[in-house]
């Protein structure tokens, strides 16, 4: 019974196959649209949490005050209101799990006769347990550097292949303005940050050997910014607010006092871009939803015009014993078909686009098993939702009336 259904639905889109194409079109774009704009959501979803882990888990960045002259105020980070002594302390707070202060700033690297502009970090050991930043190749700096305020460096990708080329960087010399450091290791790449910035375009050594012999300090021992981690997300508001009052206590301020040091917490900061990504691509995929709709509105058309046309051929089933009921799946058959092929080329519409895109523009696209059954699914259930109303107004004809019909 259904495979005759079926056949005589095939046959009848058959008898007018460009409007039966057309109709069909509508889901095609519809269907096309939802999945390429989901893929390139879902992408964009992927490369923003593949920048975040690049970033380390439950992290806390502490930035020393900024400076003012004649009213003019620097940024944070600018002024000697952070010492060592002050990681230390934040060290042994309930709750936190590592803390590496850093002095930081842009230098000069040269090599032979190469020369680049980079970031240089000056940090601690545990600075690379913290961001989780492994080395490819050689091995970090210990403690003992530390202590010893050795010229020894940490490289990041991007500078080593400006510096070295092809050749491995670990075991040669680079200098850093005119102090020359020997390089025991090449860092992991990170990529981008989600400032923009390229996180392997740097080149990291000993918090010590960076105040005394690159950047000196204008008070012994401060550091621009101190990065702490806590041990568990959940522990991050209690870390937060004992930070806060230890340094507060430490740097001797009263109550009412602004504070001079800033606190950031990347990971509300990462939260919060996951969350913008997620409802951009739920967002994307809500306004090419709306091809379907107007997809759904055409099947709807096309078949009220079908059955004004075919209405002296329901006439005479009904008169040959064709209950209603035949007659609404017979109609309802043929707007299914209608929506579910045009969903099948849409689909392979939408996923020849994605690709296309990520080879064009090298944007990351993920084409999911969700989004394309969820493509699948609406699709189906516009076929039927709009293909209703004109099959039960055809299955409710009167069959006397209907033959009369000229």
């Amino acid at each position: 019974m259904l495979k005759a259904m079926l056949g005589e639905a095939w046959l009848a889109m058959g008898a007018n196959r460009l409007r039966t194409a057309l109709t069909m079109l509508g889901m095609v774009i519809g269907v096309g649209a939802v999945v390429l704009m989901m893929a390139i959501g879902q992408g964009a979803q992927m490369a923003v949490q593949q920048t975040i882990s690049t970033m380390g888990s439950n992290i806390f960045v502490v930035l020393s005050g900024f400076t003012a002259t004649a009213g003019i105020r620097s940024g944070a980070g600018n002024a000697p209101t952070l010492r060592v002594a002050d990681a230390e302390a934040i060290a042994e707070l309930d709750g936190v799990q590592a803390v590496a202060p850093i002095h930081q700033g842009s230098a000069q690297l040269v090599h032979a006769g190469n020369n680049w502009n980079a970031w240089v970090i000056g940090t601690t050991p545990t600075y690379f347990d913290i961001r989780s930043w492994p080395v490819t190749e050689g091995a970090p700096f210990t403690d003992s550097d530390l202590r010893s305020a050795t010229r020894v460096a940490l490289i990041g990708q991007t500078a080593a292949k400006n510096l070295f080329g092809n050749d491995s960087p670990v075991g040669k010399t680079l200098r850093i303005g005119q102090t020359p450091f020997t390089v025991v290791g090449q860092l992991a790449p990170k990529g981008q940050n989600l400032d923009g910035r390229d996180q392997d375009d740097v080149v990291v050594i000993p918090l010590t050997t960076a105040q005394r012999k690159v950047f000196g300090t204008p008070f012994q021992g401060s550091v621009r910014q101190i990065m702490v981690q806590a041990a568990a997300q959940e522990l991050m508001p209690a870390v937060e607010q004992s930070m806060t009052a230890l340094l507060r206590q430490r740097h001797r301020l009263r109550e009412g006092q602004e504070n001079d040091f800033s606190l950031r917490n990347l990971t509300a900061v990462a939260d919060s871009a996951a969350e913008t990504t997620r409802v951009m691509s739920l967002l994307l995929g809500a306004i090419a939803s709306v091809s379907l709709v107007v997809g759904g509105i055409g099947i709807m058309n096309i078949m009220l015009v079908s059955v004004t046309e075919r209405t002296r051929e329901i006439g005479i089933r009904m008169a040959i014993g064709a209950r209603q009921r035949d007659i609404l799946t017979q109609f309802l058959l043929e707007a299914i078909i209608i929506s579910i092929a045009g969903c099948l080329i849409g689909l392979l519409l939408g996923i020849g686009g994605a690709v296309a895109v990520n080879a064009a523009t090298r944007t990351a696209v993920v084409i999911s098993g969700s989004s394309v059954l969820v493509a699948f699914g609406v699709a189906a259930g516009v076929g039927i939702f709009f293909g209703f109303y004109p099959a039960r107004k055809a299955a409710a004809l009167d069959p006397i009336e209907a033959l009369r019909y000229q």
